[in-house]
């Protein structure tokens, strides 16, 4: 993204969780609809990582609607520091990829399907795979450093229409964002009504320049 005074393009504006939910939310129609938009650009990109400050519900939406659209969709949790992804799913705790990368699981036993269902869930014929960080770990920057996190998402692109990873805010301290933006094809900023505008929004731009991935646009999580 060139230009730090540019805007950042919003491609949907989502409703989002209810507040102070601690689960995430079920496919709404209108939210379906409106990242029809989003999953058009990732046509060609099978490997996208949602950042931002709404980077976990954004990551949860984007992979729910691209599931319900019919596209075989993995959603891959690489929040290591601070995992959520199984409690506000629903979803076993361990083992995740903090555990498959020590050598402590195989590959599929990491693997938990979410059936979509509701009259939003769309052409959906397969369950939505979910990979969740497992325990929370001090030393995320050296795991998705490894090889072994490399081989691992090679994996899933070759077996994956798309993979979504739910990575870390922008402006997480641990520096595995920059590794795990060097692995996508593409960037996605989920952020709040307000995270694009002002002194927010300049603070989002030079953070996301910094980043080895091109950046397709914003999703925004919480409309009013």
């Amino acid at each position: 993204m060139r230009g730090g005074r540019r805007k950042l393009p919003v491609l949907a504006e989502i409703a989002g969780p209810a507040p102070g939910s601690r689960r995430a939310w079920a496919l709404r129609r209108a939210d379906l609809q409106a990242l029809s938009g989003v999953r058009d650009s990732l046509d060609g990109r099978s490997v996208v990582l949602v950042t931002g400050e709404q980077a976990h519900a954004g990551s949860v939406a984007i992979a729910g609607a691209a599931g319900a659209s019919g596209r075989h969709t993995v959603l891959l949790e690489c929040d290591l520091v601070q995992p959520r992804l199984a409690a506000d799913l629903g979803l076993d705790v361990t083992p995740g990829l903090h555990e498959y990368l020590r050598w402590e699981a195989t590959a599929p036993e990491i693997l938990q399907p979410l059936v979509l269902a509701g009259p939003a869930s769309g052409d959906t014929t397969a369950p939505l795979v979910c990979i969740v960080a497992g325990r929370p770990a001090v030393d995320s920057v050296t795991l998705v450093g490894l090889a072994s996190f490399r081989h691992a998402l090679a994996k899933l692109r070759r077996a994956y229409d798309l993979v979504v990873l739910a990575g870390p805010a922008l402006d997480s301290a641990d520096g595995s964002l920059e590794y795990l933006a060097a692995q996508a094809d593409t960037l996605l900023a989920a952020l709040s009504p307000a995270g694009s505008r002002g002194r927010p929004g300049r603070e989002l731009r030079t953070a996301l320049r910094r980043l080895p991935t091109p950046v397709a646009g914003a999703i925004v999580v919480g409309k009013a």
